[in-house]
């Protein structure tokens, strides 16, 4: 779509530059090349730039024969100009933009772009009658592991925590990093049961790492995490906007509590909250501690 409407205008300032052969519509080219390196980045900003050098020729026939002048140099770099310029901006802004919503230590989400993803799940889901979990978790005994061996090793104790996270989640979850060692996901379009399994399966992924933390090799079971779990689902109805974040609090703080429980029945395992979707399920997934 985006290809298509660089085209046409292209093709219509070109028609517009050989009908008249007028300075101001030939600058109508810089609109095409504009939106080609906003949408397209690099390559659609160049390939719209020398498009609108070939069309600026072939609607001035007298530049076919090299018949140039000082303002064709000028127009013609200024067309390459935009174009780079352009998508350099763009890709600046999108690269802050990425940095501002993501947690710089594990590469998920960050407090401020989870806050307005879950917003969106939620209202999806309470106007399509869809259910939703969140599980909140965190790392077990990290002091221990600062105080014995360092507060670089629990950073990277974290870091691979998150990445755990990054790459045993599915598709369509959405993970973050609010705290030092705590994270909450959400998870849309979910059964509690099957929420329960994802959980399980982190808790095991963690459990089972052998990971290198500031350079030294530590083997499997040094992590652990303890999993809470809220699952909610609504019937039909439409919504207000305003109070999504509010059933986003809701949410979580069951799922708080829920962490603060599979934490006192021992840590390394997962507990659901009840809710008015789920029975109280003492979900303990018991690992060896």
């Amino acid at each position: 779509m985006a290809i298509a409407g660089v085209a046409a205008g292209l093709l219509l300032t070109f028609v517009l530059d050989r009908g008249t052969g007028s300075a101001p519509f030939q600058h109508l080219y810089y609109l095409p090349i504009i939106f080609a390196a906003f949408t397209l980045n690099w390559g659609g900003g160049l390939a719209a730039s020398l498009c609108a050098i070939v069309l600026y020729h072939l609607a001035n026939p007298a530049l076919l024969a090299f018949g140039y002048h000082e303002p064709d140099f000028v127009q013609m770099t200024l067309f390459v100009a935009v174009g780079v310029v352009t998508a350099t901006l763009t890709a600046n802004a999108r690269r802050l933009h990425a940095m501002a919503m993501t947690d710089d230590l594990t590469g998920l989400h960050n407090l401020r772009s989870f806050e307005g993803e879950l917003r969106r799940l939620i209202h999806a889901m309470r106007s399509n009658a869809g259910p939703m979990s969140l599980m909140v978790l965190d790392l077990d005994r990290l002091k221990s592991l600062n105080d014995t061996h360092g507060h670089l090793t629990g950073a990277e104790a974290v870091r691979t925590v998150g990445h755990i996270l990054g790459s045993h989640l599915p598709a369509d979850a959405v993970a973050c990093r609010y705290g030092g060692d705590e994270f909450v996901v959400a998870l849309p379009r979910r059964s509690e049961a099957d929420v329960l399994g994802i959980a399980e399966g982190l808790c095991r992924a963690v459990h089972e790492s052998a990971p290198t933390l500031a350079g030294k090799r530590f083997p499997s079971g040094t992590l652990s995490i303890s999993v809470g779990v809220a699952h909610r689902k609504w019937t039909v109805e439409f919504p207000d906007p305003r109070t999504d974040e509010r059933a986003g609090e809701s949410l979580f703080r069951a799922a708080d509590a829920a962490l603060y429980a599979a934490k006192s029945r021992g840590r390394n395992q997962v507990f659901a909250a009840p809710g008015p979707a789920s029975h109280a399920i003492a979900a303990g997934v018991d690992l060896p501690a």
